[in-house]
């Protein structure tokens, strides 16, 4: 899936399963590894981490329809500043929040925490869970593309 505007690229990926050989637990069955690559104007980066489940991966492209459709309300700062994500996982490395809409499409923030984040906000100068993102400016069709390339991505991983 590829979200991309003038300033931002972000590309995510399914990789594989976290555990080739099924062990009978339905977490450890069902991680998958994602990859990601972030261009962005402070720099750019990568990262492969066991983020989501197979059930929540297949969140995200259901989320991005919603987004296309305009049924995913617009997530503000609250009073402190925080930007809590709409759309958060067990892992938080990766979330999803919608900024703005308008008729020509949405402006999306991709939170990136811990294992995702970029390296100079890792470690002792990281900043809080979700508050570090990427926003992406994407028209609907592009929203209904990215989520078609993500949900056949995701084709090759059945839950287990």
């Amino acid at each position: 899936m590829l979200l991309t505007d003038h300033a931002n690229r972000v590309e995510l990926r399914p990789l594989r399963y976290e555990f080739a050989a099924v062990r009978g637990n339905r977490y450890d069955d069902n991680w998958l590894v994602i990859s990601g690559a972030v261009t962005s104007p402070e720099g750019s980066w990568s990262f492969a981490d066991p983020a989501l489940l197979t059930d929540e991966a297949r969140q995200v492209g259901a989320w991005l329809r919603g987004v296309a459709a305009g049924t995913v309300a617009v997530t503000r700062r609250d009073a402190g500043g925080y930007v809590s994500p709409d759309t958060w996982f067990i892992e938080p490395v990766l979330a999803f929040s919608l900024a703005d809409r308008s008729e020509a499409g949405a402006l999306i923030r991709l939170h990136l925490s811990l294992e995702a984040a970029p390296p100079w906000n890792q470690g002792d100068r990281r900043v809080d869970i979700y508050q570090y993102f990427v926003e992406v400016h994407v028209n609907t069709a592009a929203l209904v593309h990215a989520a078609d390339q993500w949900d056949l991505a995701l084709a090759s991983f059945p839950a287990r």
